[in-house]
């Protein structure tokens, strides 16, 4: 007899690798599974016992606004173990159109988005109960809007009759029909981006002429960019010019007022060139000058301390001179006697 102790997969708590694939036999949770209403799912559930949410699509071009609608699957209940179902490519061609990725693709993609507990391929386009038991799924999330597909006007309608469909948000301003039409807009500018990088136009179904068309708009792109960048690198050298020239037109003008203040502070009205002039003429005058002493002058004396010089032997006897002629010749006749004496 099998074991019923045996509980369901849980949530990833550190999603650290891809999520599992569904089996294809059946779901591996054999405990019993009452089912839930969204009150109770939203009070919790015992940790062996998750609420098990479904989220299908295509998932296309895996972009933001897909990871955002599974973030709040994953998070309508605090236990919650999401599964997110992928339609193949031949489901998705028939009813929806061609598809970029392919479906391995868009199943790996699913299955390292953080939110994802488990990833079911080869999901139906529509839900059937026996679907719904098998993989024990308790809520569908999707968003609000009617899904008209399949020649249903909504193909989550008995969902929402039964009571187990929770609404989710669209994304406004990302899907993948934006995407495709964003390409297909600037199909020309993503055709010579991917001939730039190497692709045959071959591979991009690309004609001969467009080809040559592209690779010559591609070298006239390449010669702007080389434009570009010289005029670019001509201002910026003009600017540096600019700049030292600035720098030289300010130093220039302090050194010039420099030099003009140390002009005017030497050769100026009050400079220092005209006192040194002036000193040096008053200095010559009085060298060039005749020496007059002062008739008011007093007699010079001899300091008593100063010992007198001994006279000198030829030294003339100080004499008032001569009153009279007569005087004159008895001096005279006083000089040769005594150097008679003398001899």
């Amino acid at each position: 007899m099998e074991e019923l102790e045996h509980t369901c997969p849980l949530p990833r708590t550190t999603p650290i690798e891809p999520a599992i694939f569904t089996p294809k036999t059946s779901c591996e949770c054999r405990a019993p599974h009452e089912k839930l209403t969204v009150d109770q799912a939203q009070l919790g559930t015992p940790v062996d016992r998750p609420v098990r949410v479904y989220a299908d699509g295509i998932f296309d071009l895996f972009h933001s606004g897909h990871a955002r609608a599974l973030m709040q699957a994953k998070n309508l209940f605090p236990n919650t173990y999401l599964i997110v179902g992928v339609c193949s490519d031949e489901l998705t061609h028939k009813y929806k159109g061609f598809t970029v990725m392919t479906e391995d693709e868009r199943y790996e993609a699913l299955r390292h988005c953080r939110y994802v507990d488990e990833v079911l391929p080869d999901a139906p386009w529509t839900l059937t109960q026996e679907f719904l038991e098998k993989h024990k799924i308790d809520f569908v999330a999707h968003d609000d809007i009617p899904y008209s597909s399949a020649g249903s006007e909504d193909v989550y309608k008995h969902i929402k009759e039964a009571g187990m469909f929770v609404p989710t948000k669209r994304t406004e301003g990302i899907s993948t029909s934006d995407l495709i039409t964003r390409i297909v807009r600037d199909y020309d500018v993503y055709a010579r981006r991917n001939l730039q990088r190497g692709y045959t136009a071959k591979e991009l179904n690309v004609s001969y002429i467009n080809e040559k068309k592209y690779r010559l708009q591609n070298q006239v792109d390449r010669m702007k960019e080389k434009v570009k960048t010289v005029e670019e690198k001509s201002k910026h050298f003009v600017y540096r010019v600019e700049e030292k020239s600035h720098d030289l037109i300010q130093k220039w003008e302090e050194k010039s007022r420099e030099f003009i203040g140390n002009f005017l502070e030497l050769f100026g009205p009050d400079g220092t060139w005209k006192q040194m002039f002036q000193e040096r003429s008053g200095r010559m005058i009085q060298a060039f000058s005749p020496h007059c002493s002062p008739s008011s002058s007093p007699p010079r004396d001899y300091s008593p301390s100063r010992s007198p010089s001994p006279p000198s032997r030829w030294a003339m006897p100080r004499t008032s001179p001569p009153s009279s002629p007569k005087g004159a010749s008895a001096s005279i006749s006083s000089m040769s006697e005594g150097d008679e004496d003398e001899k």
